[in-house]
């Protein structure tokens, strides 16, 4: 069971992890793969309200998504975005990455070959990982500018669909832990955590909600 005090510190991250950014008309629309088909539904989403002429979506395979899209989560989620009718010359695959810097890096390589000028990226990724993948991409791509997006969903509607509590508040403190030392690292730019999230965090990985960090959360 997790505890009502759990619960409230995870909400107080889940809305943390979300740039509450409005999707606006971009260069071009990047769905990060991942095991979440919305992330490629809300891709098409977006494409069809105008908010970009061509998508990219990018990903290899990873531990967790090898046997449910055996052939690369890009090309799933290209496969899904022509079952929603969108045509196949709008759509490119990076069949590559397996991070989420590979993803940015990849996609940014693939689209000067195919000599697509690139202004503004709205970047589609699952609603925790909104804010890592900005930050990210502030940092590999720094020259445009990002719009992040994910599929609009509150923390319990999201638990729902997962099925897992514990699993997704572990996703959550193991997202912004990395948030905290990945910039150290060159990966992605600093953005700064208020104090009310990283108390939530702290008490979270002191209860044992661990099992998604990069590291022990002591070793910082």
């Amino acid at each position: 069971m997790v505890s009502e005090r759990a619960w409230a510190d995870a909400e107080i991250i889940w809305d943390f992890h979300q740039m509450h950014h409005e999707p606006r008309p971009c260069s071009v629309v990047v769905g990060l793969g991942s095991h979440d088909l919305g992330v490629a539904d809300t891709t098409v989403d977006l494409y069809r309200r105008g908010m970009a002429p061509l998508i990219v979506f990018t990903g290899a395979t990873s531990r967790t998504t090898q046997t449910r899209v055996s052939r690369g989560e890009a090309v799933h989620y290209r496969e899904r975005a022509l079952e929603l009718g969108v045509p196949p010359a709008a759509v490119l695959v990076e069949p590559r990455a397996t991070n989420t810097g590979e993803n940015v890096g990849f996609t940014k390589a693939l689209l000067k070959e195919r000599r697509v000028e690139v202004e503004s990226v709205l970047l589609v990724s699952k609603p925790y990982e909104e804010r890592r993948a900005y930050a990210t991409a502030r940092k590999l791509w720094p020259e445009v500018e990002i719009v992040s997006a994910s599929t609009p969903m509150t923390f319990r509607q999201y638990v729902d669909s997962i099925g897992d509590s514990r699993l997704v508040i572990d996703m959550l403190v193991g997202a912004l832990q990395r948030l905290l030392l990945y910039p150290e690292q060159g990966f992605m730019v600093a953005l700064p955590v208020p104090d009310q999230a990283l108390a939530a965090y702290e008490r979270l990985t002191r209860q044992g909600f661990t099992s998604r960090l990069a590291c022990p959360p002591d070793s910082r």
